[in-house]
């Protein structure tokens, strides 16, 4: 049971880090548009996000896949990036009109980037073990527990901007939006200059 609770408070450190942040940015991008009304919705989100976060790992943990790191730290913050400007182009449009096969599609492909990302450690966090596939699950757990944390803070801010203090839902969104767009564009720059 010890061991559970390791990688499972290691799923939740991973995406509540305050140093780590690009998780959190990408989940409040992700659902800054969405209100409790969809709910279904944004749990397929956030479960498809993990299903491609605990699906890199695997694949790197089992070395099936290798990955230039410094690439993967280029990827991560252009998909938080990308997600953002997806936000800001349709700020004005119904929830409903989004494509959803696309947005399911590229939140699973960009869980498996951010997987990537975390994959080096999760190796050598795992490399005493001789099983690797509970350490997963027990991580991914973790992680989703802790986006579903986030989530609900996204979604209890947007309420009580939207419906007490009477902010239109395109402000909302263009502002968060925008906010995060301006913490991650120095990043990749970085990031960047760094490949």
């Amino acid at each position: 049971m010890s061991q559970f609770w390791l990688y499972f408070n290691l799923g939740l450190e991973h995406v509540l880090d305050w140093q780590a942040y690009d998780h959190m940015l990408f989940l409040i991008v992700l659902v800054v548009g969405y209100g409790f009304i969809s709910w279904k919705k944004i749990l397929w989100l956030v479960t498809l996000f993990t299903i491609g976060h605990t699906l890199a790992l695997f694949l790197s943990v089992y070395e099936i896949v290798k990955v230039d790191q410094d690439w993967v730290e280029l990827l991560i913050p252009l998909t938080i990036l990308l997600t953002a400007l997806f936000n800001i182009l349709n700020a004005g449009k119904n929830e409903k009109k989004n494509n959803l096969n696309l947005l399911h599609f590229t939140t699973l492909f960009f869980g498996l980037i951010h997987g990537l990302g975390f994959s080096s450690y999760f190796k050598m966090v795992t490399a005493s073990g001789e099983s690797k596939f509970l350490p997963l699950l027990e991580f991914a757990l973790g992680i989703e527990t802790a986006q579903v944390i986030v989530v609900l803070i996204v979604m209890i801010a947007g309420f009580l901007l939207q419906n007490v203090l009477h902010v239109s839902r395109r402000d909302w969104i263009l502002v968060t939006s925008s906010i995060i767009l301006g913490i991650i564009l120095p990043i990749l720059r970085d990031s960047f200059a760094a490949i």
